[in-house]
C-alpha cells in the first residue's frame, strides 16, 4: 500500500467512528486521540477497521505506533 491509500483507509475508517473528524487538517506528528477527541474505544475500533481495511493484523501491542499520521502510515506502509 502507499502512503494515499493508506490516509484514505483512515479517513473512511475515521467517518465510521468520528465522522466529524476531518484527518486533512491534522500535522502528520498529531496525536490522533488527543486532535480527534478520540476515546480508547474509539482508537481501538479505529485500528481494528485499519487491520480490516489494509488487510494487515495489527497486534494490541503495536497501537502506539499508531497514534500519529505519520507513524500510522510507517507500520502500515512496511
Amino acid at each position: 500500500m502507499n502512503e494515499q491509500e493508506i490516509r484514505r483507509i483512515a479517513a473512511d475508517v475515521l467517518a465510521g467512528i468520528a465522522p466529524e473528524a476531518d484527518l486533512s487538517t491534522l500535522g502528520d506528528d498529531a496525536d490522533l486521540r488527543e486532535a480527534l477527541d478520540l476515546d480508547s474505544m474509539d482508537f481501538l475500533n479505529f485500528v481494528i477497521g485499519l487491520g480490516q481495511r489494509s488487510g494487515q493484523d495489527i497486534p494490541e501491542a503495536d497501537t502506539p505506533r499508531l497514534h500519529t499520521m505519520r507513524g500510522l502510515v510507517a507500520y502500515l506502509s512496511r
